[in-house]
């Protein structure tokens, strides 16, 4: 083969990833949207196509399945959401007690938000067989790192049982989500963070009861 036909096959090979990496991304971003509003077990698979403008031999080329597709929208989902929540509460930097306070308020910007569905992975636990574990297992993964970085902060702020508080909050976290997506108002974030404003008052952090649940025992919400 001359210099002229490989330089071809290399323009092509290159087109080629290009227009698949294109291609995924619109599938991406289509599933993601339609799973959020409409429920994944109500979204077929031709929706899906359909909104993202490309062929069903192309989903399946690079997902597979719908449910792998599922698992690549959750993963994404979850990326998109920690960096945006870690970064909203850290943003203009302060002490810990501060960062902490910015949780509900930064809450209630995402819930009056259009294209608020309430939390992804709330949802697809919630539509699916309660003994499945493929979803549960990637919604624990997601929640494990957002609680790690409130316990961190409860640390910081002194707080005598960290991972108790830390739980505490994300119990109040996800409760305003779900309030949200049902009541479509974003004012229950307030609601929510006068709460968190008991939990992290001083005395309240000094004199923290002990739960008789060790560690372990937790619940990972």
């Amino acid at each position: 083969m001359g210099k002229t036909g490989r330089s071809s096959l290399k323009k092509n090979s290159r087109a080629a990833a290009s227009d698949d990496e294109s291609a995924h991304d619109r599938l991406l971003s289509a599933a993601t949207h339609l799973f959020c509003k409409n429920g994944i077990n109500a979204t077929g698979i031709d929706a899906i196509i359909d909104e993202a403008g490309t062929a069903k031999t192309t989903l399946y080329k690079l997902f597979g399945s719908k449910t792998n597709l599922v698992h690549a929208v959750l993963e994404s989902e979850g990326k998109q959401w920690r960096e945006w929540f870690i970064g909203a509460i850290e943003a203009g930097g302060g002490d810990p007690h501060t960062k902490l306070s910015r949780i509900f308020p930064a809450l209630k910007s995402w819930f009056g938000e259009e294209r608020f569905y309430g939390c992804p992975f709330i949802n697809a636990v919630a539509e699916h067989d309660k003994d499945q574990k493929q979803f549960r297992t990637i919604a624990l993964k997601h929640k494990k790192v957002v609680l790690a970085h409130i316990e961190k902060l409860a640390a910081e702020i002194g707080a005598a049982e960290p991972e108790v508080l830390a739980h505490q909050l994300a119990l109040l976290i996800d409760g305003a989500i779900v309030a949200a997506m049902v009541s479509r108002n974003p004012a229950v974030a307030d609601t929510a963070g006068l709460a968190a404003g008991l939990l992290l008052a001083p005395s309240k952090l000094k004199k923290a009861k002990r739960t008789s649940a060790s560690a372990a025992e937790l619940a990972a919400v």
